[in-house]
């Protein structure tokens, strides 16, 4: 189990609750949020003796993870991709908070056990979908992507060399993904290379533009920028201006719609905008920001009366991954429709959809008594670290 002090956190918020501002003070209340979340994630899913964690909690022996490449079952810690949530949820909290209050956190406890997945026996070098101590396991460009993504942003929070350095060596294994069958993109898994993914195109093209931003190097503005585009021209729906989840090398377009690959598109423009000045980006990010908030929410009713417009049923962390797509482009653009709907979700959330442990099943509340994903509450936690951020 995991419990850190975090004195200068606390003091923090205690001056923000005397600085009187009702900004700062929702803020911090924010902020508190996600620190208490977390707190729950590490007395849940912690597995003693380790730095790894449950997948679901309570365990369940019958789970199957049908994200993979096929059905997998039976492990005792969690695959890497809910185990990437908690690097996403403490990187913003280093981001919002800081480094004092939580790099401890990431140094003595995320790192560590990160570096249980990492595969130094493939070139090049990668992490792996599960422990590198159990049989070899497929590795997805899309896991890597995340956790490039998160070394990249705690590289600009810290100016920490080694997460930059981090960042560059997953680059490498992300570019070794791309080939020129269906004119160009990132496919899905490197063992199964049958699907290029709106899930490893659109975080690839924010991976390598963040890159650029951090370096200044010119072959990442070029390489997210061609990412973008593939994306535009192979999994766009045009009619409602939202994207498909991905193309296969037989050439069926599988069309289903996930938050994360709309609003990863929306990061990218408005990456591309702020980087390039061209408002074609712009208007391209505002264009899919519209059609999430009709896609991608409902109105529900308030216990008590009345009703707020708040996520629809779905992953969780799907919907943090878009959060970050509106952020940046609320950066850009000033529009804050969007995040109000955030707000409204994670509100309503807060007060009436998580369990007597913390823990959060769906966005509705319904799901409370059953099982619950890990990578949910990590993704509750980044969100609320990143709309402390923005929270007016």
């Amino acid at each position: 189990m995991v419990f850190l002090k975090r004195p200068a956190f606390a003091l923090l918020f205690c001056a923000v609750l005397a600085s009187g501002s009702a900004t700062a003070q929702r803020r911090g209340e924010y902020a508190l949020r996600a620190a208490a979340t977390l707190d729950s994630l590490y007395a849940c899913y912690s597995v003693p003796g380790t730095k790894l964690l449950r997948e679901n909690y309570p365990d369940d022996a019958s789970y199957k993870a049908t994200y993979l490449a096929g059905e997998s079952a039976g492990n005792p810690f969690s695959y890497l991709w809910p185990f990437s949530g908690t690097l996403s949820a403490v990187a913003a909290l280093v981001e919002t908070v800081g480094w004092e209050a939580y790099g401890p956190l990431l140094d003595t406890v995320v790192l560590p056990g990160l570096r249980e997945y990492a595969d130094d026996r493939r070139r090049p070098f990668a992490y792996a979908s599960y422990i590198a101590s159990a049989p070899v396991s497929d590795r997805f460009y899309d896991d890597n992507i995340w956790l490039g993504i998160d070394f990249t942003d705690l590289y600009a929070a810290t100016r920490q060399q080694r997460f930059l350095d981090e960042a560059e060596r997953i680059w490498l294994f992300i570019a070794s993904g791309t080939d020129d069958r269906l004119g160009g993109g990132i496919y899905w898994c490197e063992q199964k290379k049958e699907s290029k993914n709106t899930c490893s195109n659109a975080p690839g093209a924010v991976f390598a533009l963040k890159l650029y931003l951090a370096t200044g190097r010119e072959h990442y503005l070029e390489q997210g920028r061609a990412l973008y585009e593939w994306t535009r021209r192979k999994l766009l729906d045009s009619s409602d201006n939202l994207y498909f989840d991905h193309i296969s090398l037989k050439g069926p377009l599988n069309k289903t719609k996930y938050s994360y690959n709309s609003g990863q598109m929306i990061q990218a423009g408005a990456l591309l905008y702020r980087i390039t000045g061209r408002k074609r980006y712009l208007s391209e990010a505002q264009a899919t920001a519209a059609a999430c908030l009709t896609h991608f929410f409902r109105p529900v009713r308030k216990p008590g009366g009345g009703s707020v417009r708040i996520l629809r049923r779905d992953k969780i962390w799907f919907d943090a991954v878009m959060l970050r797509g509106f952020i940046e482009l609320y950066r850009e653009d000033g529009r804050d429709a969007g995040l109000n709907a955030f707000r409204e979700t994670l509100d309503h959330a807060w007060s009436h959809a998580r369990d007597t442990r913390g823990l959060l099943a769906d966005w509705s509340g319904r799901g409370r008594e059953g099982r619950k994903w890990l990578l949910s509450q990590a993704a509750l936690a980044e969100m609320l670290a990143r709309m402390a951020s923005v929270a007016e």
